[in-house]
C-alpha cells in the first residue's frame, strides 16, 4: 500500500497584493513580506524530503517554492512548471484596485465576480473554470507520483490551491467558497493510495492570514 503526501502552499504577499488589486494571470513579483512569508514556511516544512515539485507560470509562485526548496536545502529536485496550476484568471480586471473596481462597475457585481463559483468577470474565469483545468492536470500529472509513495509539494496560488482542495475533500461549491488559504501556510495531504487519510494544515506563527476550512 501506497502512501504518498501531497503539500500545497501558496505563494506569498505579492506586489499587487500589498496594493490591494486583481493579480490573475498577471506575472508580478512578491515583495520582500511575501519573501518573509516564504521563508517562514521552510521552518514548517523541515520535517519533510521532497521528491518533486510541481508550480504555476508565475514569477511568485515560482520565487515562493525556490525559497522554501533553497531554505530545505533540496533545491535539487526536478520543478515542473505549468500553467494548469495558474491563479484564477481575472480577465478585464487585472490591474485594477479593488475598490476602484468597485466603484466602476458597482460593488454588488464585483462581490459577485469575486465570490460565485461559476460568475466569470469580463475575459477572465470563474472559480468552477479554474477548477476545470487544475483538477484533470492534479489527476493526470501530479496524483500518478502520489500512487508511488512520493512527497509532492506543489507552489501555487489561492484558487488553483482551492480547486485541488475542492477536488480532494469532495467540497461542494458552498464549501469551497468557505475555505481561506493562507500565505506559505501549508496544507499537507497524506494518502493511503487514492484515499486521503489525513489533511494537516500548518499556520505560520502570528498569521493573519490564517488558512481554514469551511465551517
Amino acid at each position: 500500500m501506497s502512501k504518498g503526501k501531497l503539500v500545497l502552499v501558496r505563494h506569498g504577499l505579492s506586489v499587487y497584493n500589498d496594493q490591494n488589486r486583481f493579480t490573475g494571470w498577471k506575472n508580478v513579483d512578491l515583495n520582500q513580506q511575501g519573501r518573509n512569508e516564504a521563508k517562514q514556511a521552510v521552518k514548517l516544512l523541515k520535517s519533510y524530503k521532497f521528491d518533486i515539485a510541481f508550480t504555476s507560470d508565475l514569477i511568485r509562485a515560482q520565487e515562493t517554492l525556490d525559497i522554501i526548496l533553497k531554505g530545505l536545502e533540496q533545491n535539487n529536485i526536478s520543478i515542473i512548471k505549468n500553467l494548469a496550476l495558474n491563479e484564477r484568471d481575472y480577465g478585464d480586471l487585472i490591474g485594477q484596485n479593488k475598490t476602484e473596481a468597485a466603484e466602476k462597475f458597482g460593488k454588488e457585481q464585483v462581490h459577485i465576480w469575486r465570490r460565485s463559483f461559476d460568475t466569470p468577470p469580463p475575459g477572465g474565469e470563474s472559480l468552477k473554470d479554474t477548477a476545470d483545468r487544475v483538477i484533470p492536470y492534479l489527476k493526470n500529472e501530479i496524483m500518478p507520483h502520489i500512487l508511488e509513495g512520493k512527497t509532492i509539494i506543489v507552489g501555487a496560488h489561492g484558487n488553483s490551491i482551492r480547486a485541488i482542495v475542492m477536488h480532494l475533500q469532495n467540497y461542494n461549491s458552498e464549501q469551497i467558497l468557505k475555505t481561506e488559504i493562507g500565505w506559505c501556510e501549508p496544507w499537507v495531504f497524506s494518502f493511503e493510495n487514492e484515499n486521503v487519510t489525513n489533511l494537516e494544515i500548518i499556520s505560520r506563527p502570528g498569521s493573519k492570514s490564517m488558512s481554514r476550512l469551511p465551517d
